[in-house]
């Protein structure tokens, strides 16, 4: 079974460790960039500083990540983090 509970803390530090930029902080959300070096496609994903991330919240920070598949990106959290 697939770990879907995270924290924002594991969540922002797998992205940053792959390249994704923290860029602002309002409140308890982070906005981190990602520029993908070859095609300059540009994505901002908000992740809540929460001690478990709800897993609607999770599903759209999947999105917001470009997964086409949320367990597979659970997995991808789970095994960096």
């Amino acid at each position: 079974m697939v770990r879907t509970t995270f924290s924002g803390r594991e969540v922002v530090k797998v992205l940053t460790s792959f390249g994704y930029q923290p860029v602002s902080r309002h409140g308890s959300h982070v906005r981190l960039r990602y520029e993908h070096p070859e095609t300059g496609e540009v994505r901002n994903v908000d992740v809540p500083q929460h001690d478990e991330v709800a897993i609607g919240t999770l599903r759209s920070i999947a999105d917001q990540c470009g997964a086409d598949d949320f367990y597979n990106w659970c997995r991808w959290i789970d095994e960096h983090s």
